[in-house]
Formats: C-alpha cells, sequence, structure tokens
C-alpha cells in the first residue's frame, strides 16, 4: 500500500482584481512509503500547507492526480484511515481535554467503553492526564500542540499528517512531539508532516522532500541529499595571532572574527588547512581548536531556495 502518491499535481489561483494567476504547486510528483516518517520542507509560501489541503479534500486540484493509502482523493472514506493536525487548528476552548477528545472520537463513530480506553490511552501518550479535566483555554501552546497530535490519532489512522507540528514551540515540546512521532513510527503508522525546522527533520525522518515556489526540489533520505563525508569548511580557534597575521589569513580566504584575545577563523575551502594551520604557527600564533564542518541539510536547504528564488 502506497499511503501517499501524486502525479502531476498543480494548483493555482487568481488573485486581486487583475486576476493574476499564482501557481501554488507546480506539478508535484511524490510517493511517500508506507511506514516511513517523511519530512516536506519549504519557506514560508513555499507550497507546503497547499499541499497538504489537496490531499485532504480541502482545495480542489487545477490539474493532476493525488492518492491517499491507494484510493483517489475525491473517495472521502479514506478520511477515515488518516489523522490530521493543521498548522493553526482551532479548538472550542471550553472543553476540556477529556471531553474535547471524546467528541472526536464519536465524530468517527466511536463510543462507549473503546471510546474511554482510546481516550485515556492517548491522554497518557501525550502527557496530559492530569490535565484531562482543564478547559483548553487554559492550555500553554505546548499542550495545545500535544492535545491536538492527540485528536488527530483517535481514529488510530494508518496514515498521520502534521502541518508544522513544532512551530511556536520551545525546545521541551519539540522533543515531546518527536518523541510522539517516533512512537507513531514504532506502531507502523506511516507520518508525512511539513515544516522549516531542520534539525528535527534530521533527527527523526527517513526521507525529506524540499519545496521552492510550488516545485520540488530534491527528495531522498538525509544522507543520500546531503552525503555521508566531505567536510565542508573548516573552523579554527588561534590565540597570539598577530594583525599582520590576521591580514594574511584573510588574503588566504580566511574569514575572521576577533573574541578578546583569540581569533576565530572560519575556511570554506578545507584543502587550505594546512597552509593556514602553517600561516598560523609560522605567525607565533597558538591553535586551540579546529573543527571540520560536514555539509548539512540545512546548507541543502538553503542551496536549493536560493536556486529557486
Amino acid at each position: 500500500m502506497t499511503p501517499i502518491r501524486t502525479d502531476g499535481l498543480t494548483k493555482e489561483f487568481r488573485l486581486g482584481l487583475g486576476r493574476q494567476r499564482v501557481v501554488a504547486l507546480d506539478r508535484l510528483n511524490l510517493e511517500v512509503h508506507q511506514g516511513e516518517i517523511f519530512g516536506f520542507l519549504g519557506h514560508n509560501g513555499a507550497g507546503k500547507t497547499t499541499t497538504i489541503k489537496l490531499l485532504l479534500g480541502l482545495l480542489a486540484p487545477t490539474a493532476g492526480q493525488a492518492w491517499i493509502l491507494d484510493r483517489p482523493i475525491e473517495d472521502v472514506t479514506i478520511k477515515q484511515q488518516v489523522g490530521f493536525l493543521p498548522e493553526a487548528p482551532y479548538f472550542y476552548e471550553y472543553l476540556t481535554a477529556e471531553e474535547f477528545l471524546t467528541f472526536y472520537g464519536q465524530l468517527f463513530g466511536l463510543g462507549g467503553a473503546p471510546l474511554t480506553k482510546k481516550v485515556e490511552e492517548l491522554l497518557e501518550m501525550v502527557a496530559l492526564t492530569d490535565a484531562r479535566r482543564l478547559q483548553l483555554r487554559k492550555f500553554s501552546k505546548g499542550m495545545l500542540q500535544r492535545i491536538g497530535l492527540a485528536q488527530a490519532l483517535i481514529n488510530d489512522p494508518a496514515l498521520v499528517v502534521l502541518d508544522e507540528p513544532m512551530s511556536g514551540l520551545d525546545p521541551i515540546g519539540r522533543r515531546d512531539v518527536r518523541d510522539i512521532i517516533l512512537g507513531l513510527k514504532e506502531e507502523g503508522k506511516t507520518v508525512f508532516f511539513s515544516t522549516h525546522i531542520l534539525p528535527d527533520v534530521e533527527m527523526i525522518c527517513d526521507r525529506v522532500g524540499i519545496l521552492v515556489r510550488g516545485r520540488l526540489r530534491a527528495v531522498g533520505t538525509v544522507q543520500d541529499l546531503v552525503g555521508t563525508s566531505g567536510v565542508a569548511s573548516v573552523e579554527m580557534v588561534v590565540a597570539g595571532l598577530t594583525d599582520a597575521g590576521i591580514q594574511e589569513a584573510e588574503r588566504q580566504g580566511g574569514k575572521v572574527l576577533r573574541r578578546g584575545a583569540q581569533v576565530l577563523l572560519r575556511l570554506d575551502d578545507p584543502s587550505r588547512v594546512d597552509s593556514l594551520v602553517e600561516l598560523v604557527l609560522r605567525s607565533g600564533g597558538r591553535l586551540v581548536s579546529l573543527v571540520p564542518h560536514k555539509r548539512t541539510l540545512e546548507d541543502l536547504f538553503l542551496e536549493q531556495v536560493k536556486a529557486g528564488l
């Protein structure tokens, strides 16, 4: 079974009095594998939310096709097997956490003891058991995000779609959401989430796709996209380097940042490291540290965004 597949999926909008044509999503061809965590990356306005709305039937495509769990997105019955958390969800704030999950469970036709048990399990999963009788208007941003995740799982979906689930969360909240997503993968569920918080993607995603101005620029594992070897730059901290030595380091391509009695040298051409170290020692300086930096997903992301703008 293929959780998500698109073929030439396109969405255009007409804006303003002149009805200017804006392409929000341009011929997207994408396939998400069963049981994987897929990170859908893009800058603000890249088309991530538009893609999700198309997949869930909240928008109609201008062209192309898409399938959810091997069924056309026009098939409304597939919604029973999909869990969704929007980027900016609206929750009725006078419901308690327990009432909120019960209400959504009833929308899926659940009831009685099975629903009560499911609500208990989900509150425990998102660490909100103690807040079960607290009204949602008293929840913090992190708590609302966690109850939203629980809502997305009330129907025990095969596919979980999350739009910017880490947005606005502090480091603890982001860690909690990451742990929940990893737990869903262990249960065999497929998770598709959009984000622009790259460290979280590198930590938990099996594969990623990079969207720039509505076009898919790259897709694959993080290792395949950024490489597992190769140094992109080198940073060295040097003490006792003379002004003449600093000027020579800059002429050799080093970027210099003074930090008190020490100097931080960044070299974007790793092949020149030996000559720069030799210069430091010859100028009477002392090498405090030397740290190589490999190419990261952030480097790739910025490259793709700049190339696509």
